[in-house]
Parts: C-alpha cells; structure tokens; sequence
C-alpha cells in the first residue's frame, strides 16, 4: 500500500476517532475531481473531406476502468488516491474529447457521438491501456496510452473493413507532485495524442477521398 494511501487512511481513522470521542459526528472528507483541459489545435494546412466519421466509445484495461486515480510507485503495483478522482472514467474522457477535437477541426463534413442514433460512413473505436501517474525518483509523469482502429463501416467484406489499427503513446512530467498537477499534464498528453490521432485520419481518409 502506497505512502499515501496509508496516510490517508491513518487520517480517516483519526477524524473517526476524535468524533467518536467527542460524541460528534463530523462529515466525511470532501473528495476532489478532476478532468482534462486543454486548447483547441488549428489545422490550417490540411482540407475538409466529405466523410461522416463516427467516435464509438472506448473501452478500458481492466484496472484502469475506474473513475480512481491510479498511480505507480514501484514496478508491478498500483494503488488509487481515497480522496482524488476523475470527473469520468478514462475511456469516457478519452472518447469525449477526441470526438471534440475531431469535430472542430473542421477537416470533416461530420463527426458524431458515440450516442448517436445516426450512422457514419467511416467509425472511430479504441481501448484505453494506460491512464496513470507514474512516481518516478525525481518526478511524477502522466502517462497515457491507448489503440484506436479506423473502420469503413459499410464494407461487406470484413478482411477490407479497418483502414488502420495504431497505439499511441505520451509521458508528460506534472509540474508539481499533486493530483492537479497530474490532471495538467495528462491534459497535455491528450493534447498531442489527439492532434496525431486526427492527422492520422485525415492522412488515411484523404488517400480514399476519390471513392467516396
């Protein structure tokens, strides 16, 4: 169990005890939530295609389908924070802000939700294999790893359906050695995913621009 952890839970058991003793009953810790922020990237040099694109929602690594943040203080063990979340799972975030991203880059004619009733000409899924703070000797990193595959969604023949299958993969160093921190620097490392994810579509839709 990680240091904190345990100090977290040695506080805990010290508010109930000092209640306890007082015959008070004193609220629970408050537990704060994060999610990602990050600036809209211009894509000045590339041209709009007309295609649909639709974003599935991703799914996530087993340990790491959990609103709690996840760290790593030593290899092969991972602990979550008590009192620190995400404001949504990594799968949701991820899903939610490349299908941002997409949409107001303006490159394609349209790109729907994963909650869409509507259907795209091309689809957009993934899997989450890594969104945690890594505690390194001398600094904390965000590090941020996930698959995406790029489908036609309707081509019969399934051996021709996905256009390409890519794992992308960033460390950002967190400023500070603190969950806000931890939440800025994986908002960067969204940021630079993001931006080589839609530069990867756009590439691989551009080549098949003259058969749609």
């Amino acid at each position: 169990m990680g240091f904190r952890k345990i100090t977290a839970l040695l506080a805990a058991g010290i508010a109930l005890t000092l209640a306890s003793c007082s015959g008070l009953s004193r609220p629970s810790p408050k537990i704060e939530h994060y999610s990602l922020e990050y600036a809209l990237p211009a894509w000045e040099k590339l041209s709009l295609l007309p295609v649909v694109l639709k974003v599935n929602r991703f799914s996530a690594a087993p340990q790491y389908d959990t609103r709690q943040i996840i760290y790593r203080e030593k290899p092969f063990a991972r602990d979550a924070y008590v009192y620190h979340r995400w404001r949504s799972t990594p799968a949701d975030l991820v899903t939610y802000f490349l299908s941002r991203d997409l949409k107001f880059s303006g490159l394609f004619t349209g790109v729907l939700p994963h909650d869409s009733g509507r259907e795209g000409m091309f689809e957009l899924e993934g899997s989450v294999d890594e969104f945690l703070e890594s505690d390194l000797d001398d600094a904390w990193e965000a590090v941020l790893t996930f698959s995406v595959s790029l489908l036609e969604a309707n081509q019969p023949d399934v051996s021709k359906r996905i256009l390409f299958e890519k794992t992308y993969h960033a460390k950002k160093i967190c400023e500070e050695r603190n969950p806000r921190a931890l939440a800025g620097a994986m908002s960067q490392a969204m940021a630079d995913l993001s931006a080589r994810v839609i530069t990867d579509v756009h590439d691989a839709l551009k080549g098949r621009n003259s058969k749609l």
